[in-house]
């Protein structure tokens, strides 16, 4: 089939490098979207403490991908990332109670060594502990075992360098599954 001429008094539209207007997914231009509740979102991130710690990031890897609203991630930087767009950098100060929640000394529990069945006992060891926790093991002695229930980042302010690399809409089996399909997310 032979391609049209375009008469030279005819402009034609500017299109990005994939040659089409808009993402396939979408009506709107995918960079002015912004994040809202049921969006998949994609960013990358360095996470510190106070001091200025890394404790984890995504740098050098894949973008983090999550669908906002579901609860995956903190609720501090979920609430920081509503209105956002692609290239958006920014950082989100995250207290404890909208993070990994305020330290609770009442998930602190001594139990007697002869309770791990013989095996070397060493501190930061986590454990299982009922169906649905983990312990970490904070102190170990001749006689017993000091375990702490709480989140290892609990009672931490988290600070998050984050950039904006993806946002789009969610399909209506992400948003009935709660979570992201394909690239990034989970696998069926």
């Amino acid at each position: 089939m032979p391609l049209a001429r375009v008469k030279s008094s005819e402009t034609l539209p500017d299109l990005p490098p994939n040659g089409r207007r808009f993402a396939p997914w979408s009506n709107t231009d995918p960079h002015s979207m912004k994040i809202t509740r049921n969006s998949v979102v994609s960013f990358h991130y360095t996470l510190t403490n106070a001091e200025g710690e890394v404790l984890d990031s995504s740098r050098g890897h894949e973008p983090f991908t999550y669908l906002q609203g579901s609860q995956m991630i903190v609720p501090g930087l979920e609430a920081e990332l509503e209105g956002k767009a692609i290239g958006d950098k920014f950082v989100a100060v995250v207290d404890p109670a909208n993070g990994y929640g305020d330290f609770d000394n009442s998930l602190l529990q001594r139990v007697p060594l002869d309770r791990f069945g013989g095996q070397q006992v060493e501190v930061g060891m986590q454990f299982q502990a009922g169906e649905h926790s983990v312990v970490t093991v904070a102190e170990v002695t001749d006689t017993d075992v000091l375990v702490n229930g709480n989140h290892p980042l609990a009672g931490v302010t988290l600070n998050f360098d984050v950039e904006v690399t993806g946002v789009r809409e969610a399909t209506a089996e992400e948003i009935s599954h709660g979570h992201v399909h394909g690239p990034g997310g989970h696998h069926h």
